[in-house]
């Protein structure tokens, strides 16, 4: 039996969704948009709120854009709201280092003044941002939606975690990863074939990346 991803029609356009106090302007975000650019299929990678709800609701919202069959790539907590769409709307998603249970993640946070090294935003965690992740976090998730991108060494999350969270699904182990997952231009052809596209390993030393 083949699996929903060689069945399904090739993602109409790709949202990338960075991680917790990250940014658009993020090296991830600049090769998967570089990609992206390389198959001629649209990408969105939009600076997202720090609030969970706020994120979610821009997300959601980039989707309409992109046609009816998306990709939704997403990074440590833009992997958790990745997770979040692909559950809502029954949707394709890699996922890269993602965060699991953030509400528990964050707790330890709450009063930590952080500043955003791509848009200069000052902000703290607050009681608010546990209360949205726990609020939004899926009951379940759907094995054959994911691609999972696990670095086995991530200094920030336990991979133990979520390999056990997204057990069934396809799941790439990186030896010695970290959580910025360095790698990742080396997994880009399998991230898009996981969308239906043929991107060739040779196509990476070609990419244009402006930001990354």
């Amino acid at each position: 039996m083949l699996s929903p991803s060689l069945t399904a029609p090739s993602a109409s356009g790709v949202l990338y969704l960075h991680g917790f106090n990250s940014g658009s302007a993020s090296p991830k975000a600049g090769l998967v948009r570089a990609a992206c650019a390389a198959l001629g299929v649209v990408c969105e990678s939009p600076q997202l709120p720090h609030r969970p709800v706020a994120a979610l609701a821009l997300a959601e919202a980039r989707l309409a854009g992109l046609g009816p069959t998306p990709l939704v790539v997403g990074s440590s907590m833009g992997g958790f709201l990745a997770t979040c769409l692909a559950e809502r709307h029954a949707l394709r998603a890699a996922l890269i280092n993602p965060a699991v249970a953030p509400a528990q993640l964050v707790t330890d946070w709450v009063g930590t003044a952080f500043a955003n090294p791509y848009t200069d935003e000052s902000f703290s965690v607050t009681d608010t941002h546990i209360d949205e992740l726990a609020a939004l976090t899926p009951e379940r998730v759907t094995p054959s939606h994911y691609l999972v991108l696990l670095g086995t060494a991530d200094e920030t999350l336990d991979p133990g975690v979520a390999f056990r969270c997204y057990r069934g699904s396809r799941t790439i182990l990186h030896p010695g990863g970290n959580h910025g997952f360095d790698a990742l231009a080396g997994y880009l052809p399998a991230i898009f074939a996981h969308g239906g596209h043929s991107l060739a390993p040779g196509d990476i030393t070609q990419l244009d990346i402006d930001d990354a």
